[in-house]
Order: structure tokens, then C-alpha cells, then sequence
């Protein structure tokens, strides 16, 4: 049972459009050459390189995790050499940012998608399984297309390994794949690359995109990128390349400074929120909000974002800017109707997205002081009309939980911490020591209980919540992807590493 006390970047994008053929055509780009190299060698004794089938090939590109993160690019470079470079057969829209970069890579891909194009997606972490995370035209990498890359890729990691290197990270192995499959079988038009940590250091920045973009910078993975808001913005800023334009919904004047500098210092042309591009809110319902948007090239009237909340606005109102840019800079085609459906289409899971009507109960991954703050906001609206907020919150170890939980705490009547199946866990019962001082500052206070086992925290928060009330679960999207898979399939997720 649950004690009292006192008196907590993908990634289904699964749609009705239809998949366009894959292009899958070995004699163009080198693709033939590509087969035929990473065939020679690549498979052990047993011709497979130790892979019987997708279930051991996802456990052998988790179990890298134990390598932990290894910031540089050497490891990539030479995976990329040994593979005769995929990536530079494709245009990369680099996304970067400490929140919103999933949904902004879910309306650029709906609408690309719904325009015609091919569409590689890299996002993470991912929610339901391994797959989610490479998608080509909205739908996950097939299971025996992975284990066919990871059979080619193994060895070449393997030798990488005994070198002065040392192994690539899960990470790394992660975004090789996915430009292996980009690169060399499905060749979309444009790839939406998702960075995963940081970025002038992250693995995804083997890349030279067509467009970039940075939707903010925050206070999350401190211990790493920086301890001030313009250090996380350098590493951000990283991903900008010479005469690649940039977009941004950056607002902090030390943000902005940093990424003004570095791409004056490249000659890439920026187009930042609130100057070059804005936009005016017309009305707010769920799933159904309206905008219109401005910018330096034409003016959309009545858009409507599916996605909700405020901070969904910024984030559809940067994609649109990338479209914008891309037709300037690309000659990207793109017609007024079909633009329209993929921002009022766009779906990005575990979101605020509410996954039970009786009782309500809404998933969202917000897990650092933006993050919580956004999704407070997003909760005053009348679509989250309530009686009383029960919280079932989960977090790993290294985040500012204060911050978190300062946004989280007064808007809740019941808090119920619990802990994520994942080795980079926060203990509930310090969490919730962490939050009972916070707490006594409000009134009322909400009530706190503990709970480690989030099956069990999941049951106490269902029968807490009444007609009326609503239930939310939020933290570390480990917890989200959990959960998630639970409540829809009544299965446990593969985990979102």
C-alpha cells in the first residue's frame, strides 16, 4: 500500500496518409557499393554476427548502455568512413532544443508527409518499443530490416572497440543505424533529426543539414552541457553550420546572445520568434487550437494546431517557420490545404495526451523547470476544467526536481510518488522528502504519499480520481512510456533507453 506522509526528445507518429513507395534503388548514390562493402566481413562465423533474430539485436544495442556517454564525434566519424557515408546522401532539418523537440519534429514530418515527400524521422527516447525512435514515412523501421542493419553494423562496432576509441555508445550505434537505413534503403527526401543530448558534441551532429533549429534552451542536463543558461546554449548553438539558416524560439536575452553570435560567426541566416516570425492566438480548444502567423515571406490565417497547450503554439509556429525556409532556400513545395491538415493532424504521444475519459487521466513527459512550468500553464486552461489535480509523478536522478516541483505542487490536491523502471531511477521516498517543505508553503497543502512500484501508484491514483477530477501523470518520460504502454495495451514497454 501507499505510505502517507506528514499529517518524477520518437515515437509513433502513425497516421491514415499513405506510405510512399520506398525508393529502394542499390545502383543509385554508391548504394550498390554500400551492399556489397558492409556484406564483406560483416557477419561472424554463424553468418549473422551473433543475432538470431529483433529480440537480440535491440538487447545488443541497449546493453551498450553500460558505455555510458562519450561526447565527440571521432567514434561517429569513423563508423561513418567504414560505412562510405550515408548521411551525406540526404537533407538533414537538425532539431535541437532542451523541450518541444519531438512535436516540432511531428508537424514537420505530418507536413512534409501530407505534401508528397519521403520522410525519415530520428527521434528519442522512444515509447513503445525500440523501433519507434526510425521511422520512414511514419511508420517504424520493420523489425527484420533493423536486425539486417545491426548484422552489418555489429562487427564494425566490435572492431571500433579494440581500438583507442573504445566501444560507441548505444547512442551512437542508435543514429549509425538509422543513416544506414536512411542512407542506403529508403533514401526519403528529407530526414527530421532529432539531437539527443546537447548538440555541437552529440552524435546526431555528423550530419550537414539544410536547416536548423534550436526551440529553446533550459535548465536540464546541467551536470553536462553547462551550469548556466549560455553554456547549455553553445553546446545547442553547436549544430549551426556555415550559411545553413537556423530558427528559434529562444526568448532569454543570454540565449539569444550566444546563438545571435554564433551565427553571425558562421554567415547563417536566423530567423528567431518574435521578430522575424510571431503569431496571435484566435482560440483555444481541445486538440483544436487556433493561430494566426506571421512571417517575413506570407501570412497564414486560422491555423490550427492539434497539439495541446501554450507552448504547442511555439512549437507549430518554429515548424512552420523551417516549411517557410525550406521553400526560400530548398524550393520545398508546399500547397495551402495540405499544410494546413498536417499542423491541425499532428499527434506526438505521451504530450498531454489523455489516455483514459473514465476516470481522466492525462500523460504528460514534462521532467525540468520548463518543462513543469509549461505544463502548469497548459492545465489553468478550460479543457482541464477540474474538481481536484491527483499527481502520480516519477523522476530519474539527475534532474532539478525543486524546479520541477515548485510548478507542479500548487496546482495539485494529491501527489503520489512513485519510481520509474529505469537504472538511472530517483528514490520515491527522497523525492517526496524533497518535496514536503515545498508543499507546506501552499495552501492548501496537497496531500503526499509514496509508493516505489508505479503499477501500484497507477491503481492508487485510478481510485483516487472521481467523476470530475482529473489525474495526471508526468516526470521522466521513462515513466511515461511505461505507463502508457500499460493503460493502451495492457503490456509492459520495451523501455524508452
Amino acid at each position: 500500500m501507499a505510505v502517507p506522509w506528514g499529517a518524477a526528445d520518437h515515437i509513433v507518429i502513425r497516421d491514415e496518409l499513405m506510405v510512399h513507395e520506398n525508393r529502394i534503388n542499390n545502383s543509385e548514390s554508391g548504394g550498390r557499393k554500400d551492399e556489397e562493402k558492409l556484406a564483406a566481413g560483416a557477419c561472424t562465423a554463424n553468418g549473422e554476427a551473433g543475432l538470431a533474430d529483433y529480440r537480440q539485436a535491440v538487447e545488443w544495442i541497449t546493453g551498450l548502455v553500460s558505455f555510458g556517454m562519450k561526447p565527440g564525434l571521432k567514434r561517429m566519424e569513423r563508423l561513418m568512413d567504414m560505412l562510405d557515408h550515408p548521411e551525406r546522401r540526404l537533407k538533414f532539418i537538425h532539431v535541437a532544443g532542451t523541450n518541444g523537440k519531438g512535436s516540432t519534429c511531428a508537424y514537420l514530418t505530418k507536413v512534409l508527409l501530407a505534401n508528397g515527400y519521403d520522410v525519415g524521422t530520428f527521434t528519442s527516447p522512444y515509447i513503445e518499443k525500440y523501433t519507434n525512435r526510425i521511422q520512414y514515412n511514419g511508420l517504424d523501421i520493420p523489425e527484420e530490416e533493423l536486425l539486417s542493419l545491426c548484422r552489418r553494423l555489429k562487427p564494425l562496432v566490435e572492431e571500433i572497440a579494440g581500438t583507442e576509441l573504445e566501444s560507441p555508445t548505444m547512442f551512437e550505434v542508435s543514429t549509425a543505424l538509422a543513416l544506414m537505413y536512411y542512407g542506403s534503403v529508403t533514401y526519403p527526401d528529407y530526414v527530421v533529426w532529432e539531437t539527443g543530448l546537447g548538440g555541437r558534441l552529440d552524435s546526431t551532429n555528423i550530419v550537414n543539414p539544410v536547416a536548423c533549429v534550436i526551440t529553446n534552451v533550459g535548465h536540464d542536463h546541467m551536470e553536462i552541457l553547462g551550469d548556466t543558461l549560455a553554456k547549455v546554449a553553445a553546446e545547442k548553438a553547436g549544430i549551426i553550420k556555415s550559411g545553413v539558416p537556423v530558427v528559434t524560439a529562444c526568448e532569454q536575452s543570454e540565449v539569444l546572445e550566444v546563438i545571435r553570435a554564433k551565427a553571425e560567426e558562421l554567415h547563417a541566416p536566423l530567423y528567431e520568434l518574435g521578430r522575424q516570425f510571431s503569431y496571435e492566438v484566435e482560440s483555444v480548444e481541445l486538440n483544436r487550437q487556433r493561430i494566426h502567423w506571421t512571417g517575413p515571406f506570407c501570412r497564414y490565417e486560422n491555423l490550427v494546431v492539434g497539439l495541446n497547450g501554450p507552448h504547442q503554439l511555439k512549437n507549430a509556429s518554429v515548424a512552420l517557420m523551417v516549411i517557410e525556409v525550406l521553400r526560400q532556400y530548398q524550393a520545398l513545395v508546399v500547397d495551402g490545404e495540405p499544410l494546413y491538415a498536417g499542423f491541425a493532424e499532428a499527434r506526438w504521444p505521451g504530450r498531454l495526451e489523455l489516455v483514459s475519459e473514465n476516470p481522466r487521466i492525462l500523460l504528460d513527459g514534462a521532467h525540468n523547470p520548463e518543462g513543469a512550468e509549461s505544463l502548469a500553464r497548459a492545465l489553468e486552461g478550460p479543457a482541464y476544467a477540474r474538481q481536484k489535480l491527483h499527481v502520480m509523478m516519477g523522476m530519474i536522478s539527475t534532474k532539478n526536481h525543486t524546479g520541477y516541483l515548485e510548478h507542479i505542487l500548487p496546482i495539485a490536491d494529491t501527489v503520489i510518488f512513485t519510481e520509474p523502471d529505469f537504472h538511472k531511477k530517483m528514490d520515491a521516498a527522497k523525492l517526496a522528502e524533497l518535496a514536503m517543505p515545498l508543499a507546506s508553503r501552499f495552501s492548501p497543502q496537497p496531500a503526499i504519499f509514496v509508493e516505489p512500484d508505479w503499477k501500484k501508484a497507477l491503481e492508487r491514483l485510478t481510485a483516487l480520481t472521481s467523476p470530475g477530477d482529473l489525474a495526471l501523470v508526468s516526470g521522466t518520460l521513462y515513466l511515461i512510456s511505461d505507463v502508457r504502454t500499460w493503460m493502451l495495451y495492457h503490456t509492459d514497454s520495451e523501455k524508452g533507453w
